[in-house]
């Protein structure tokens, strides 16, 4: 694959995000999402380029002033299987540590992408910021097929640890398998400006 650059998103962006969110609506998960609550927030996403294509988006979605949730990760189908998706996690978490954020969350159908970088699995209701302004308004509240996942942030918290978090099934910990991929540490996102809260 050509070379990837990961960068913050600008306004300019936003047809390319929402095409790809949309593109991958069932296959991902995904939540739909307008053209113009993605413009609104474009300066909220990290977008990986290659080519002058952008093949891969998430955004930081701030929730409380703490607490703050990974939305939208999406990598473009045939940009899969290069480390995209973690890389757009560790720039994410690198990028809300300054901003004052000490805990960074993710709701996913498939939660072991994310125990693998070091997230911890959860109950919901160890994230009532996202219950209150997300879960009570959807559909499915309290028949959510999703998982929890929650990971400390902290300057110099490794996103890939050697030894990921453990995971928490009902009470009982469960190790998490130690992946097979290089460690990445979190670094400041290449940000030209300070994403808004």
């Amino acid at each position: 694959m050509t070379t990837v650059t990961f960068r913050q998103a600008h306004t300019a962006d936003a047809a390319a995000i929402h095409q790809l969110i949309s593109d991958n609506l069932q296959i991902g998960h995904l939540l739909p999402r307008t053209s113009d609550d993605i413009i609104e927030h474009a300066a909220r996403f990290i977008v990986a380029e290659a080519d002058g294509r952008v093949i891969a988006c998430a955004e930081l979605a701030p929730l409380s002033k703490t607490v703050a949730e990974v939305r939208s990760l999406v990598v473009a189908q045939d940009a899969r299987g290069n480390h995209i998706g973690p890389r757009l996690v560790t720039e994410l978490a690198a990028s809300a540590v300054p901003r004052g954020f000490a805990t960074l969350c993710a709701f996913t159908h498939d939660p072991s992408h994310f125990v693998r970088l070091g997230f911890s699995i959860v109950p919901h209701i160890w994230v009532p910021e996202k219950i209150a302004h997300d879960c009570t308004a959807c559909p499915l509240f309290r028949r959510c097929g999703q998982s929890a996942v929650t990971l400390p942030l902290r300057p110099g918290v490794v996103i890939r640890p050697e030894k990921p978090a453990a995971v928490i099934y009902g009470g009982r910990k469960a190790a998490a398998r130690r992946p097979n991929v290089e460690r990445l540490q979190l670094r400041p996102a290449a940000a030209e400006e300070q994403v808004p809260a």
